[in-house]
Parts: structure tokens; sequence; C-alpha cells
């Protein structure tokens, strides 16, 4: 059956958590909002002191501004709409919209888990080669890899994405999500989405595991190489210097992991304990982020402290 002839939805409507009492929407639009403010400004203030100061031009804030473009395009191309869904009761959506979001969300997905991936072996190549690390991790060869990522990245998703865009839909057309994605959506055609959903679900066991296996291998590298030629102050040295990075990989990657993981041993959720999980590993690391490397990154809360030191005492001149 032609997906063309069929097809008669031209809007969706995302419900967003559908056990949520509508008494409860507007406390509910408000702490997204909280957390989209919040992934703006702690983002912004970065950006805004990579811009300003030569000192942070270095391969592993390259890699790190790679991470916070994609965290603040993620929240802007999912967080406005679920917030006007509970905020102004206006969840529809255009057939051609969602299907960009979907892109969108898939696209931001890929970047980050493989920016994640370039970020631990940069950590690596720093604790394992430090006389070769700044022929190995220049500026250059930094940014080289980072575009490499968010090119190859376009791939896949593209043809998922117009895939899924072709299948028919001529029933349902509430998303029982907050954002447009790929099962969401795809569970309202109105035909098998097994031909469809098995290569989706494929690219998201290489999007999710290919990057997971390089962390992996990459920090037992360096906990083995330290634990051979370090002690134990050592060892606790190397884990303050890779601790942002492996607090920030925790946050994106164990709650996705536990989702997939469950979902495969039989574990059944309700919606609304499925959407928030998804949630947590969306929305949260955008917001806590730059948190985490402000405080945790010795040389960025030099940088930040003396700002406002010098914006304090502009102010009582």
């Amino acid at each position: 059956m032609s997906g063309r002839n069929v097809t008669s939805v031209k809007d969706f409507f995302i419900i967003g958590f559908p056990g949520l009492q509508p008494n409860y929407y507007a406390l509910v639009s408000a702490v997204m909002f909280i957390v989209y403010v919040c992934t703006l400004i702690g983002n912004g203030i970065f950006l805004l002191l990579f811009a300003t100061n030569k000192s942070l031009h270095k391969p592993m804030y390259f890699i790190y501004m790679s991470l916070v473009l994609s965290d603040v395009l993620f929240s802007t191309c999912t967080l406005p709409k679920i917030i006007a869904r509970y905020w102004f009761q206006d969840g529809t959506i255009s057939f051609a919209a969602c299907f960009f979001q979907m892109y969108l969300v898939h696209y931001f997905g890929t970047v980050n888990a493989w920016t994640l991936a370039e970020m631990a072996i940069d950590r690596y190549i720093a604790v394992c080669y430090p006389f070769h690390y700044h022929t190995l991790m220049s500026n250059r060869n930094i940014l080289i890899m980072s575009s490499l990522v968010w090119g190859f990245a376009h791939g896949g998703i593209i043809v998922i994405v117009v895939r899924a865009s072709r299948l028919p839909y001529c029933g349902a057309n509430t998303i029982v999500h907050c954002y447009c994605d790929h099962v969401s959506v795809t569970l309202l055609a109105c035909t098998d989405r097994a031909p469809y959903s098995f290569p989706a679900f494929v690219y998201a066991m290489v999007v999710l595991l290919g990057p997971l296996f390089i962390i992996v291998v990459s920090y037992s590298l360096i906990i083995l190489a330290v634990l051979k030629v370090s002690s134990t102050q050592g060892l606790l040295k190397c884990f303050s210097t890779c601790s942002s990075q492996l607090i920030i990989i925790a946050l994106f990657f164990l709650p996705k992991c536990f989702y997939y993981l469950a979902a495969n041993i039989g574990i059944r959720f309700n919606a609304d304990l499925k959407i928030a999980i998804i949630m947590l590993y969306s929305l949260l690391p955008p917001m806590i982020n730059p948190l985490l490397y402000s405080l945790k990154t010795e040389e960025v809360k030099k940088i930040l402290i003396r700002k406002l030191s010098q914006s304090s005492f502009t102010e009582f001149e």
C-alpha cells in the first residue's frame, strides 16, 4: 500500500506525560522553562568565557565547545514546544515540523555521543602519552575530528527520518512523548513498522554502543596506566582530572543504557516513567555540564571568579 495514498494526518499532537493531571501543567511547564533558561545561561556563560579568553583555546575546551553547541541546539529544538504544550495548551505540530524535529533530536543525540567519545580519547592521550599530547591532539586535529563528527552524523539519520516520513499515517496522531522521535512517531503508522524500525534500532545501537565502547576502553587504559606507574595520590589526581568528563558521561549514558537494557530483558515501565527516564538523559546533562566545568575545572573557575570580581569592582567605582 502506498504511503502517499493513505497518509491523511496533516498534524500531530504532542501529549507529553499522558498521566499528568491538568492542574500540574503550569508546574511542569515552569520546571521545563527553568531547565531551558539554566541551560541557555550556563552554556552561554561558557561560550562567552571561551570567546573572550585565549587561555581557554586548548584541545579539551574545543571538544567541550562542540558539546555545548550540541546541548544548546538539542534543548532549543525540544523544550520550547513541550513548554508551549503545557503552558498554552498548544501541542500541535505540523507533519513536516515533526519529522524535522525528529531529525534534529537524533542528530544532536548522535553528535553528543561521539563528542563524549572524542573527549575520552583526549583524556587517554593526555594521561598515557603526555609528551605526544600537543602533537596528536592539537587544536587543528581536534577541529578536524569535531567537524567529522558533525558531518558524518547526518548520513544515517537522514535515511531513517526520510523512510519514517514515507510511512502511511492514516489514524491516530497523538504522540505519547515530549517531542517527536522515531519510535513514538512510527508507532502511529498504519502499517507493519518492523521493516523500518529494525534498521533504526541497529543504527541506535551503533550510536549508543560505539561511543560507549571507546569511552570504556579509553578510561580502562587510563586506570591501568596510572595503577602501573603511580601511587594512590597519583590515582586520585588522575581521577580529579577526569572526574568532570566521567560525570558528564554517566549522566548521558547510564539512564540511556538502563532504558534500553530494561526494554530488552522484559522490564516494562508505564508511559510516564519511560518518558521521565528519556527526559532525564536528554535534558539534565545540557543543564548540568556547564556547572561541572565551572566547578571542576580550575582554569575555568579562576577565569569566572576574575570576571565576576572585575564586574563587582566596576559597579562600586
